[in-house]
């Protein structure tokens, strides 16, 4: 319950961000300082984060409707481990869960979250410590890509990383 709280804050913030600055992503990309959120620590307590995206962690893209680490994705996700554990400057890297903007708000958001818990698993299982990781799920309220159609919606359904600075 305390993660979709976490998540629904999260999404809270990035929706009146983004409504706001009036902005809309076209392509997927990766920019830098592209936000962060608050989130409840395990005391209660609201922590603000800043985030960061880096564009040397490699976005891991999903099947429609699938948590599953798809065979393609492998790579992406053992060169992320690698660079994980190369840079201990990095500190706790935030796994970011999102879908396309098919089903339900609820059913997205607990998409992203096992989509963000399943690329977390693969790296702890490469060495990664899980101390060093933190996930989150924006469910559909984080598009790469705008469009109503599996052009789009592809590149939609991912696991994004983000630094806490």
């Amino acid at each position: 319950m305390e993660r979709r709280s976490t998540a629904l804050v999260v999404v809270a913030v990035l929706g009146l961000a983004m409504a706001s600055m009036g902005c809309q992503q076209t392509g997927p990309s990766k920019t830098a300082g592209d936000g962060g959120g608050e989130f409840q620590t395990d005391t209660g307590a609201i922590e603000t984060v800043v985030t960061e995206e880096l564009s040397e962690l490699k976005t891991i893209y999903f099947d429609f409707d699938d948590a599953t680490i798809r065979g393609d994705q492998r790579g992406n996700l053992k060169a992320d481990a690698d660079t994980i554990l190369a840079r201990a400057d990095l500190g706790v890297v935030t796994l970011q869960g999102n879908t396309d903007e098919r089903g339900s708000e609820e059913y997205n958001l607990a998409l992203g979250e096992r989509r963000a818990d399943s690329a977390k698993k693969y790296l702890v299982d490469l060495g990664v410590p899980s101390s060093r990781l933190r996930t989150v799920s924006f469910g559909e309220a984080k598009s790469a890509v705008a469009g109503h159609d599996e052009s789009a919606w592809k590149w939609n359904r991912r696991v994004d990383f983000a630094v806490n600075r």
